[in-house]
C-alpha cells in the first residue's frame, strides 16, 4: 500500500510538471520568451507559483527545458528525413524544406528558438540545437561526398554553413513584426532551398 501511494504521488508530480511545461511552451508560442513569466505560467497551468519553482529553480531553467524539448522533436523530424532512403541531393532538399516549412507554420515559437534574445543558460541549449541539426545535415553531405554527388568539402563545416544560412534567412520573416503570407512563405522556402543546394552541389548542377 505504501509503495502504491508513493507511485501515485510520483505520477501526480510528473503529470503536474508536464502540465506546467506544456503551459509555458504554449505561452512562448503565442508571445515569445517574455510571455513565459513564472506567475503567468503558473496561472495557465492552474498551479501555485511556488509549484513551478519546485520543478525549476528559475525562469531561465524552465525556458532552457522548453528549447531542449521542442528542439529534440524538430531534430527528430529532420533526422528522419535526412536518414531516409533516397539520393543525397533529394534528402538534403527535403530536410531543408521540412525545417523551413515547419518553422514558418509555428513562426513565433520558431523565432524564440532561433533568434529571440535569451539568457545565457537558454542560449547554451539553443546552440546545442543548431549543432544537432548540423549533424543531421552532415550525415547527408558525407554520404553525398562518398557517392560523388557533392564536391569534396568538409562535411562538418558545410553542414554548419547550411544550418547557419537557412536559420539566418528565416530570422527576418519569423520576426513578430514581419508577417508574411502563404505565397511569400513558399517563395522564401524555394529560395532558401535553392541557395543551399547550389552551395552543396555546385552552381552548375543545382536544380531550379
Amino acid at each position: 500500500m505504501v509503495y502504491r501511494q508513493t507511485e501515485q504521488a510520483t505520477q501526480r508530480l510528473a503529470d503536474k510538471r508536464a502540465r506546467i511545461l506544456a503551459a509555458a511552451r504554449e505561452l512562448v508560442a503565442d508571445g515569445g520568451w517574455t510571455a513565459a513569466q513564472v506567475d503567468t505560467v503558473a496561472l495557465k497551468a492552474s498551479v501555485a507559483t511556488g509549484t513551478v519553482y519546485r520543478h525549476w529553480s528559475s525562469k531561465a531553467e524552465l525556458c532552457a527545458e522548453i528549447v531542449a524539448t521542442v528542439s529534440a522533436r524538430e531534430v527528430g523530424i529532420v533526422a528522419a528525413v535526412a536518414d531516409a532512403d533516397g539520393m543525397p541531393a533529394e534528402k538534403l532538399e527535403a530536410a531543408i524544406r521540412t525545417f523551413a516549412n515547419r518553422a514558418l507554420r509555428g513562426r513565433r515559437l520558431a523565432y524564440a528558438l532561433i533568434a529571440e534574445p535569451v539568457d545565457p543558460e537558454v542560449e547554451t541549449v539553443r546552440l546545442e540545437y543548431r549543432a544537432q541539426l548540423a549533424r543531421c545535415f552532415e550525415r547527408v553531405l558525407r554520404e553525398g561526398i562518398m557517392r560523388g554527388a557533392f564536391p569534396p568539402l568538409d562535411p562538418a563545416v558545410a553542414a554548419a554553413c547550411i544550418v547557419g544560412a537557412f536559420m539566418e534567412a528565416l530570422v527576418g520573416p519569423l520576426a513578430p513584426t514581419k508577417g508574411t503570407g502563404p505565397r511569400a512563405d513558399r517563395a522564401l522556402v524555394d529560395q532558401i532551398t535553392h541557395f543551399c543546394l547550389r552551395a552543396s552541389i555546385g552552381a552548375g548542377e543545382a536544380r531550379t
